[in-house]
């Protein structure tokens, strides 16, 4: 039972740098998108603010116990998420352990990522993030909520979240703004610096929120 426990806990962050994981998932959808978005994003913070963060993340599995060894675990993609029964289990102890989930809609990932959540969180649907939510303020100031990084379809940029216990925000969700292209390197996708800096700004924000919990 004591060895359960300890592998459900994230590691305390006194102990060690932030720790931050690629979700690898099943249904055929491209996990591995974006491949130096988070490589760029770990640059600009670490020169904007104190974060103690590696030069890449790592890759993880909702089924490899290495699972609960990470502070922020981040999830991307275009198309089909599929989590069996056990890796939804796993998750939701993971996140009720303390730890946090940012999923970036690459753009036609909402259909599946909201079923699927459901079967994490069955007692909850995501819930938009108010202006003054904390995590909009974290480090850098966003007074007008999630900036939009990328066109898609048009529509407005939507922050969702789903809490664990005390209201804790344990899974954000950014929806028609695809922060994940903005922390690309320039060449990838062409957006324009400001733009770029917005994206990276809030992303700064994530794992500042993510640090201080």
């Amino acid at each position: 039972m004591a060895l359960l426990l300890l592998l459900a806990a994230p590691l305390p962050l006194a102990a060690q740098a932030l720790r931050v994981a690629r979700v690898q998932y099943g249904g055929g959808g491209d996990w591995y998108g974006d491949e130096r978005a988070l490589e760029t994003l770990f640059a600009y913070a670490r020169q904007h603010s104190l974060l103690d963060l590696p030069e890449r993340e790592d890759t993880v599995t909702l089924d490899d116990d290495r699972l609960f060894s990470y502070h922020v675990l981040y999830l991307v993609g275009h198309g089909n998420v599929e989590f069996s029964a056990a890796e939804a289990r796993r998750l939701r102890q993971y996140l009720d352990g303390g730890g946090f989930l940012i999923v970036n809609d690459d753009y036609g990932l909402d259909v599946a990522i909201r079923r699927e959540m459901k079967e994490v969180f069955p007692d909850q649907d995501f819930a938009e993030l108010p202006t003054g939510h904390p995590v909009f303020s974290a480090h850098f100031a966003f007074p007008n909520g999630l900036p939009k990084i990328h066109e898609h379809d048009g529509r407005r940029p939507q922050a969702f979240g789903l809490t664990c216990a005390e209201q804790r925000l344990c899974v954000f969700y950014d929806y028609e703004a695809d922060l994940g292209d903005g922390w690309n390197p320039p060449e990838v996708h062409h957006d324009p610096p400001d733009v770029r800096e917005a994206a990276l700004k809030m992303g700064v924000n994530l794992l500042a929120y993510a640090a201080m919990r």
